[in-house]
């Protein structure tokens, strides 16, 4: 049986590299065409490039990985199919495990690499490959267009960068760092040559502390500000000496900066629960993004799931018939994905559960086909678009037009579509043969 899988999985895994490195390709040929001549004249070196393509495409590796997948899975059981290989296997006494085990295999691995692309790589190289096309492919400007900024409403700290900066927001130069008291009154300035973030704190060199405190004017009951001397000149003639009140992290600096879409999750949900002057849909906006992204690992495991059945398809009906359900599969998962997120950017759903319920939903679909190979994919896919907006607009109706707490309408809701579900299968039972043989 080891032989076997192993067999299954090598199968597998020559057209999946092939697919990957054919869809990279593609992106980067497209790229090409646009960068090819400022990539020229700025005389970037190959690793250079091939920086830029690999920070590129890591926004987009969640949608390509489940593609090759899908391609590959379903040429893999054809082939297997073709060459008589099922048959054999089934002659044998092999179950269908021995084949879908290896596939499933591959499956997770990829899942367990986008999810590492998505959260680590990304976040560190995407920023800068859109800041070196912006500068003309010129290493030396990247950094230096895009200063970032930052301001900490729940400790009252704004940063400012005048110099340069790297990718990952861990080194700044030429930075200057307010921090202000309760009432946002400013307390004190930090001028630096540099900040680094080490060990977990920042450390600033030459760091130069004008000390602020209010003087009482007439006419003015919250006072003037002015400059007064330091309470500690030697600590502030260290050069290089940490600052442990200033408790910011680099991906909340990116956050501010960058934007959502070049950020882990896990920054993502950080944010949001320091980020006290987010409006409520900028936090549901972001809340959805967040556990979107954490999920789109799964599509990778969904859609191989998908593909198995299709892959049998084509090699017991045609190749035609396989490929053309897995492609109505995939594009059903993510115009589920995309109405989900629709729904949640509307208020319509909640955003954990509109991130949540296509990878899940159709994870139960992907396996009821394999268990069920018999029953039609397009009435499943069908029906259960319909029990979904069963549902939408049944929590949609008690919110709105009710007023109803939205938590109680979502459960309400939810019941319609069970309901609906259970009489469908009892409706759909097969009747018991009657009589004595």
């Amino acid at each position: 049986m080891r032989i076997l899988f192993r067999y299954v999985f090598r199968e597998f895994l020559i057209p999946l590299l092939y697919c990957l490195s054919g869809f990279i390709g593609i992106y980067v040929l497209f790229e090409l065409f646009g960068s090819f001549s400022r990539m020229t004249a700025a005389d970037i070196s190959f690793g250079t490039a091939a920086l830029y393509f690999a920070g590129y495409l890591s926004p987009f590796f969640h949608y390509l990985a489940p593609a090759a997948l899908m391609l590959a899975t379903i040429y893999t059981i054809w082939n297997l199919c073709r060459h008589c290989e099922l048959t054999a296997m089934k002659a044998s006494g092999v179950g269908p495990q021995t084949v879908i085990a290896p596939l499933m295999l591959g499956a997770v691995i990829v899942a367990g690499f986008t999810a590492w692309v998505n959260e680590y790589y990304m976040p560190r190289h995407a920023l800068w490959a859109k800041q070196l096309r912006t500068a003309r492919f010129r290493s030396e400007d990247a950094m230096r267009d895009c200063a970032p900024s930052y301001k900490d409403t729940k400790r009252n700290h704004s940063w400012v960068v005048a110099g340069e900066h790297n990718a990952a927001c861990t080194h700044f130069t030429d930075v200057r760092i307010t921090i202000a008291d309760k009432d946002g009154s400013r307390e004190r300035v930090l001028s630096a040559a540099a900040a680094d973030w080490l060990d977990g704190e920042w450390w600033l060199t030459d760091a130069k502390t004008m000390h602020y405190a209010k003087r009482p004017a007439a006419g003015s009951e919250a006072g003037v500000l002015e400059p007064v001397a330091s309470s500690t000149p030697e600590l502030d003639a260290v050069g290089l000496r940490v600052f442990p009140e200033l408790r910011e992290k680099p991906q909340d600096i990116q956050m501010q900066s960058a934007g959502a879409q070049f950020i882990s999750a896990r920054s993502k949900l950080r944010y949001l629960r320091r980020g006290s002057d987010l409006s409520d849909g900028m936090r549901r906006d972001l809340m959805y993004d967040a556990w979107a992204q954490l999920v789109s690992p799964l599509a990778c495991i969904v859609i191989t799931l998908l593909s198995i059945p299709a892959g049998m398809t084509s090699g017991r009906d045609s190749v035609f018939a396989g490929i053309l359900g897995a492609l109505g599969m995939f594009f059903a998962y993510y115009a589920m994905v995309v109405g989900s997120m629709v729904l949640a950017k509307t208020e319509l759903v909640p955003p954990v559960p509109a991130a949540l319920l296509p990878p899940i939903a159709f994870l139960a679909l992907g396996l009821y086909r394999l268990a069920r190979p018999l029953r039609p994919t397009l009435f499943l896919t069908v029906l259960y678009f319909l029990l979904y907006a069963i549902y939408v607009l049944a929590a949609f109706g008690l919110v709105r037009r009710l007023g109803m707490e939205p938590t109680m309408a979502h459960v309400v809701a939810a019941t319609l579509p069970i309901a609906a579900a259970i009489l469908a299968a009892f409706k759909l039972k097969p009747a018991r043969r009657g009589g004595a043989a």
